[in-house]
């Protein structure tokens, strides 16, 4: 929020509201290739963004910008190697790190795709996989904020290079709606 207001000079607050639909969405479906046609239509219809812009830029955010994924997937980790009593030295976190971006870039924008890529960083660092049993139970909750983190990340990217690209509409975003 602090790139989209520093380069776009557009208000956070005002952007998370006009991308609401599409954040309730993914929230709901946890699934940002679900999501896909109501975040562009949200872009270009309430924020501004321009389809020649919305129109790649959103789809390559849907695919590879799981940044909400990463997140989760290092807290995850982390969480069980505490819990099985796994010390983790720092050349560990470093491919915790590395695995984590890696396998963020690869997940399926499907729901739950992530406890397989999170199974990909357990097994990379000697974790037990049987781990994962600890957060099957939340998972749905935590997919679901992920989701929305994700979509919201690749709205923001959209909307920073729709003006970088001189392809944003500013009448649009002050427009009430």
């Amino acid at each position: 929020s602090v790139t989209l207001l520093f380069i776009t000079k557009q208000s956070p607050s005002k952007f998370l509201r006009k991308m609401v639909p599409a954040l309730a969405t993914a929230f709901s479906t946890d699934s940002s290739l679900a999501t896909l046609p109501i975040t562009m239509e949200c872009l270009e219809k309430n924020v501004g963004a321009s389809n020649k812009v919305t129109s790649f830029v959103a789809p390559l955010g849907a695919t590879m910008n799981m940044d909400g994924t990463a997140l989760y997937q290092a807290i995850a980790t982390i969480f069980i190697a505490q819990v099985a009593g796994v010390e983790l030295s720092l050349t560990q976190l470093i491919v915790v790190l590395l695995t984590v971006t890696l396998a963020s870039i690869g997940t399926a924008g499907i729901p739950s795709a992530s406890l397989v890529t999170t199974a990909i960083v357990l097994n990379a660092i000697n974790v037990p996989l049987e781990g994962i049993g600890l957060i099957l139970a939340v998972d749905r909750l935590l997919d679901m904020t992920r989701t929305a983190v994700n979509v919201c990340g690749d709205a923001m990217v959209s909307c920073v290079v729709a003006v970088s690209e001189d392809e944003f509409d500013s009448d649009t975003f002050h427009a009430k709606k």
